[in-house]
């Protein structure tokens, strides 16, 4: 008898599989977040805080690309969790093969972006020229991998949308281990600087590609992937960008106030920018862990809107919420103890440690605000609401977080000011949310009854 990966999210007990769920998932956003951290612990160590500074810069654009169309993948976990719930497997494998020919367009047009536009969009953020050079040549190398990028993460929402977080998990194991490999070998045998990083890190994103494709293409049950079948069904493609490109608009406006904080670091020199860029490194782990449980409550929302479970949606939310603040305080509170030598492993420069507290004495304290308003977002976003959480998110954090920039920031020039956007920003929106879960939970009551 072969083993079910699947989850019932629709029955049983709610916490016990949410952290079934979500474990797996926070070791996967780990091990894939190893990926840009094993590019920075090793250009900081081998060849020094200017490429490190490069490869730092790049994240936010990066982000404010790529999150665009990962956005979609969200539209797919949301529209196959929904039709899953459902029993519809006609509208499963629609939305399947949908989605995977349209994770292969994203990443073809982002190939496009990342060569085109490198040069200009790093001048725009102000970049120093003494890190200019190594920006724009990691950002180009790494952007050639946006397929194998597009691909993996369009597959694993496939995967999450019935429950199975594991298979994600030990195909993100083996592409970190080469990763890391690969990093040691191209920068310390060959000299390659930030081009071996970029470079061990497209190869790496091509293997859990090719491994999550193949898992599709083998699998019994609604999600089977036929290569040869792939086309746009076009109501479904509706359904996915209906949902996927409001969040995807969301991730990249966020991305863009992203840029705008990288700009302001970047006034400050390249060592202020290797510091912001280990310590949001760091802070990335504990972010990635905390939007575990978001997926968690996108994908169990999900299938029991799909279901007509409306009174386990609550129940799932209120767990979600709790789950979230303990790993946000828990996980923030022992970053910030071991802030000194977590920041060392990135780099041997005191004053980039320095840097680096600065700002994780502010985020590690309040970054469970952050994963509560996921959270919140999770919910509305589960239910097939995505225009409204975006509305509130861009209102909330990112035009509050632009204002902050060219308000309170021009008055106090200093970095802390500039990072105590970010908490205020969280707080807000996530009580915003509340507000609109409040009222999107009883639409939807009100359509059941009728």
């Amino acid at each position: 008898m072969k083993k079910s990966y699947e989850i019932d999210m629709c029955s049983g007990p709610i916490l016990k599989k949410l952290l079934i769920f979500s474990l797996p998932l926070m070791l996967s956003g780990i091990l894939q977040l190893l990926f840009n951290a094993a590019d920075i612990i090793v250009v900081g160590r081998f060849t020094g805080s200017q490429a490190l500074a490069a490869v730092g810069s790049t994240s936010s654009l990066i982000a404010l690309f790529v999150n665009f169309f990962i956005g979609f993948s969200i539209g797919t976990n949301v529209v196959v969790g929904q039709f899953y719930g459902a029993k519809d497997q006609k509208g499963v494998y629609e939305t399947v093969h949908t989605s995977i020919l349209l994770s292969i367009i994203s990443g073809v047009a982002l190939i496009a972006v990342g060569l085109l536009l490198a040069v200009p969009m790093l001048e725009l953020m102000g970049t120093p020229d003494d890190v200019l050079g190594q920006a724009t040549l990691y950002l180009r190398i790494y952007f050639i991998g946006m397929p194998a990028t597009m691909l993996y993460n369009f597959g694993a929402a496939i995967l999450r949308a019935v429950g199975d977080t594991q298979r994600p998990l030990f195909y993100l194991s083996v592409a970190g281990i080469i990763n890391v490999v690969l990093n040691l070998f191209f920068v310390i045998v060959f000299s390659m600087g930030v081009a071996g990083v970029a470079l061990a890190t497209i190869i790496s994103q091509t293997v859990s590609a090719i491994l999550i494709i193949r898992c599709l293409c083998r699998i019994e049950g609604m999600c089977r992937l036929i290569l040869r079948e792939l086309k746009f069904y076009p109501d479904k493609l509706k359904r996915v960008l209906r949902i996927g490109l409001p969040a995807g608009l969301q991730s990249s406006i966020f991305s863009i106030s992203n840029v705008l904080i990288q700009s302001s670091v970047n006034s400050f020199g390249s060592v202020a920018m290797a510091g912001n860029t280990a310590a949001s490194n760091i802070e990335g782990f504990i972010y990635t862990s905390m939007n575990a449980v978001y997926q968690a409550n996108l994908s169990f929302t999900s299938q029991n809107m799909g279901a007509g479970n409306y009174k386990r949606m609550n129940q799932i939310l209120v767990r979600c919420l709790g789950l979230v603040t303990v790993i946000g305080i828990v996980l923030g509170a022992l970053a910030l103890a071991a802030r000194y030598q977590l920041l060392s492993i990135y780099t041997t420069e005191a004053e980039v440690v320095t840097y680096g507290i600065k700002r994780m004495s502010i985020i590690c304290t309040t970054y469970f605000l952050c994963g509560m308003m996921d959270v919140m977002v999770g919910s509305i976003r589960g239910m097939g609401y995505s225009i409204l959480p975006m509305i509130v998110s861009l209102t909330g954090a990112c035009l509050f977080r632009i204002i902050w920039i060219f308000t309170f920031f021009q008055m106090d020039h200093t970095l802390e000011n500039l990072y105590i956007s970010y908490p205020i920003s969280w707080g807000l929106t996530a009580a915003a949310h509340f507000v609109c879960f409040l009222y999107v939970r009883k639409k939807a009551a009100a359509g059941q009854k009728r």
